[in-house]
């Protein structure tokens, strides 16, 4: 029962934190974003846009995960679990959505927030 409640918990934080809920960026993943590019900028000023960029990348990488253990948890009676593939499926995913919106954004599909451009 403690596994399945685990890998709820972890399933719905990922959620939140994955690029399936795009709708949730402005209140998890776009903060956490700007808080790491805030922080990298504090080293070097030219950095904030490469470290928000970074940290949002970051962000739906571990929704990702934290979404496929919860789901080995609730669904998996194994105990053993690939690590390294669990990984690299979190890293191809998470980098094909990010060069997505790299492209919808480079294109002027998606408009940059006026805060964003002075970078």
């Amino acid at each position: 029962m403690w596994k399945k409640l685990r890998g709820g918990f972890l399933m719905g934080i990922g959620y939140m934190l994955s690029p399936l809920s795009w709708w949730n960026d402005l209140f998890f993943n776009l903060p956490i974003a700007l808080l790491l590019g805030y922080l990298v900028s504090l080293i070097n000023q030219n950095w904030f846009l490469p470290g928000t960029l970074i940290g949002y990348w970051l962000s739906n990488v571990l929704g990702i995960l934290m979404m496929q253990f919860g789901a080995m948890d609730m669904f998996l009676n194994t105990e053993k679990r690939n690590l390294k593939r669990d990984v690299l499926i979190g890293l191809g995913s998470s980098t094909i959505y990010t060069l997505v919106v790299g492209a919808l954004v480079y294109y002027h599909v998606l408009e940059l927030p006026s805060f964003l451009k002075t970078f």
